[in-house]
C-alpha cells in the first residue's frame, strides 16, 4: 500500500514521557508514506493511572473516528495488548516494532474492516510542533529500580551511533532549531565506542557550531558523567546550566528498597560542584516503607539543596514488579498528601530563585505567543510585539506573576 505524503492527515498523541513524543514524530513522518490517514497513540504504563488513561483515550477516538485506523503503540500497549486489541479500528503496534513500517502495513492489511474516510475528529489534544528539536540518543535501560516497568517494556540499553545523532542535529539546525535536548531512556548510560554522554555534548557542540543551547533531558544522580557535564557547563555557555535528576527519593533507606544507585550524599557532591547550575527532581512519594520520619528526610534534603522544581508523584505498584509485593505499602491518601507537601516546596525553592534573579538580563527560547523559557528552565512572558516561535534573545526580567517571569526586550 502507497500513499501521498501527507502530514498532515496523520494525528499523533503521545502520552507520558518525551520520548514518546520524539518517536511519535518519527512514525508520523514514516505513516504519511503509507497510509491516506492515520491516528498515532503512543501509550504510558509509568503508572496505572497512565495506563488507565491511554485506554480511556484510545476508546474515544475509536469512537469519533469509526473508518479511520487507529495504530495505538508504546509501553501501555506493549504491556497490556489486550486493553486495546477489542477497540474497533485498532492495531497494537509493540515498542519493538513502533519504528517498523511493515509492522503497520501488515496490521491495516489484515484488519477486519474497511477505512473509508480520512476525516479524522480529535477531541485529545494533538501533539504539537516545539521550538526546541528532541534527539534521541539511547533506548532501553539495564538497570533494576523495583518499582520500574517501563524498563521492561523498552529492553536493555542501546546507544546510538554518534554519527546518526550528528546528522540529527546538522538537520535540526539547518530546520530551524536552535535549542537541542538530548532524550533517552536512561541517557547517563550512553556509551558507545568508549564515547560517553559527556563526550558527545562536547562533540556536538564542536561539530555543530550553528548549536546555540544543548540541554538532556534526565540524568540518574548515580552517573559518574554529571561532573563531567557540570564542567562542560562551566566552561561552554551553550550547555544550558539546568539539570534534570531522577532522584525518586531523597533518603537512604527508600532509595535502597528502590534499587537505586545513588544517595543523598551523592545529591550533596553533585550541588556542590554546581555553581550557578539550577537542579530539577522526580520524586516518587508514598513507596512501600516510606515513613513519616524518612519522607521528612527528603523533605529535608529539597530545603537543603533547593531544586526548583520537582515531578512529584504517588507510588503506583505495578504488578510484574518487586515493590508490588512489598511491606509497607502506603495508603494513597498520604502518598497524594505528600506530593502536595514536595510541590510546595519546590514551589518555595523556585520562588526563591526567581526573585534574586529579578531585574538581570538572561537569554531566552522563544516558544510560542511571547512566552518563552530561560536557561534555567523557567517561563518567562515578553510584552510587546510578536516574536517569531524558536527565536534566541536577551529580554531583562522586570516582575514575576503567577509562577512565570514577565520580561522585556532589550
Amino acid at each position: 500500500m502507497q500513499a501521498e505524503n501527507n502530514k498532515n492527515n496523520i494525528k499523533t498523541l503521545s502520552m507520558g514521557c518525551r520520548l514518546n513524543a520524539l518517536e511519535s514524530e518519527k512514525i508520523q513522518n514514516m505513516l504519511s508514506k503509507i497510509v491516506p490517514a492515520a491516528i498515532l497513540v503512543n501509550t504510558c504504563a509509568v503508572t496505572a493511572e497512565a495506563e488507565r488513561q491511554s485506554g480511556q483515550t484510545v476508546r474515544r477516538l475509536a469512537r469519533e473516528n469509526p473508518n479511520v485506523p487507529i495504530f495505538v503503540t508504546g509501553c501501555a500497549a506493549t504491556r497490556n495488548s489486550g486493553l486495546f486489541s477489542e477497540i474497533p479500528n485498532t492495531m497494537v503496534i509493540p515498542n519493538s516494532d513502533k519504528l517498523t513500517p511493515t509492522a503497520y502495513i501488515d496490521a491495516i492489511n489484515s484488519a477486519p474492516c474497511n477505512f473509508t474516510t480520512d476525516k479524522i475528529i480529535i477531541s485529545a489534544k494533538c501533539d504539537t510542533p516545539l521550538s526546541k528539536q528532541f534527539i534521541q540518543v539511547q533506548n532501553g535501560c539495564n538497570h533494576a529500580c523495583t518499582y520500574c516497568i517501563t524498563r521492561m517494556l523498552r529492553g536493555r540499553a542501546v546507544s546510538f551511533k554518534y554519527d546518526d545523532i550528528l546528522s540529527d542535529a546538522r538537520n535540526a539546525v539547518e530546520n530551524g532549531f536552535y535549542e537541542i535536548v538530548l532524550t533517552g531512556v536512561d541517557t547517563a548510560s550512553y556509551i558507545h565506542n568508549d564515547f560517553f554522554i559527556s563526550d558527545l555534548c562536547k562533540n556536538l557542540l564542536k561539530d555543530v557550531p550553528e548549536i546555540q543551547r544543548l540541554r538532556i533531558s534526565s540524568l540518574d544522580p548515580a552517573s559518574p558523567e554529571i561532573f563531567k557535564l557540570i564542567d562542560l557547563i562551566h566552561s561552554d555557555k551553550r550547555m544550558m546550566p539546568h539539570i534534570h535528576l531522577s532522584m525518586q527519593s531523597g533518603t537512604d533507606e527508600i532509595l535502597r528498597a528502590m534499587g537505586r544507585r545513588h544517595n543523598a550524599d551523592t545529591v550533596r557532591r553533585i550541588i556542590s560542584a554546581a555553581d550557578d547550575i539550577t537542579f530539577s527532581w522526580d520524586i516518587i512519594c508514598g513507596f512501600p516503607g516510606e515513613t513519616d520520619d524518612l519522607f521528612n528526610q527528603t523533605l529535608d534534603l529539597i530545603h537543603e539543596t533547593k531544586p526548583i522544581k520537582i515531578h512529584a508523584f504517588p507510588f503506583s505498584p505495578r504488578p510484574g514488579t518487586p515493590a508490588a509485593d512489598m511491606s509497607g505499602q502506603i495508603d494513597h491518601n498520604i502518598s497524594k498528601q505528600r506530593v502536595k507537601i514536595i510541590a510546595d516546596a519546590a514551589d518555595e525553592n523556585r520562588r526563591a530563585f526567581m526573585q534574586k534573579n529579578l531585574g538581570q538580563v538572561t537569554q531566552v527560547l522563544v516558544e510560542e505567543n511571547n512566552i518563552a523559557r530561560t536557561p534555567h528552565d523557567i517561563s518567562v512572558r515578553i510584552d510587546g510585539a510578536t516574536i517569531p516561535s524558536r527565536t534566541i534573545c536577551n529580554i531583562k526580567l522586570t516582575d514575576i506573576e503567577n509562577d512565570e517571569f514577565i520580561g522585556k526586550t532589550l
